[in-house]
Order: C-alpha cells, then structure tokens, then sequence
C-alpha cells in the first residue's frame, strides 16, 4: 500500500501541495486528477523523494522510496525471482 500523510510543498510563499493525505491500497485502481497547477507532479516528486516535502511522508508498504530494495521491479516477479534456485 501507498500512504500519503500530510504532504506539504511550499516553494517561497507559493504553497504547490497542502497537508494531502491518501492511500492507493493493492489492486485498486487509483485515479490522480487536477486541473494543470494543482500539484500533481509535485505530489508525485515528493513521494519519490525527487523533491524535498516540506512536511509529512510518504510511505510505500511501511517504507520510504528510497530504502526499497528493488522499486521499479514488480511485487509478484520479485517474489518468484527471490525463490528461484539457480542449478547450474
């Protein structure tokens, strides 16, 4: 699961995100809408950790981006890969 908690981007006095909160639970499909300025990209570089949040977290199954051993490498084939025994 994917839980965003009181994100918080402000770049000088203009403040692009505001205390957000959500969680995208496996296998729901999770729309992400706004209109152009709404923070959308700048949501989705703080929960990556591409910029800075000025305050809150973003935490993707208990852990921050960056402490993922794999991120970009599917939940399911990280299990299948991590049990294959290689005989050779």
């Amino acid at each position: 699961m994917i839980s965003v908690q009181q994100l918080t981007k402000r770049f000088g006095v203009k403040t692009a995100v505001d205390q957000l909160s959500f969680d995208v639970r496996p296998g729901v499909v999770t729309g992400f809408l706004g209109p152009n300025g709404s923070g959308k990209s700048t949501t989705m570089r703080c929960m990556l950790g591409l910029d800075r949040a000025d305050t809150g977290t973003t935490l993707f199954d208990g852990r921050l981006y960056r402490d993922l051993p794999t991120p970009l490498q599917d939940r399911k084939s990280t299990r299948l890969n991590s049990s294959h025994t290689d005989i050779s």
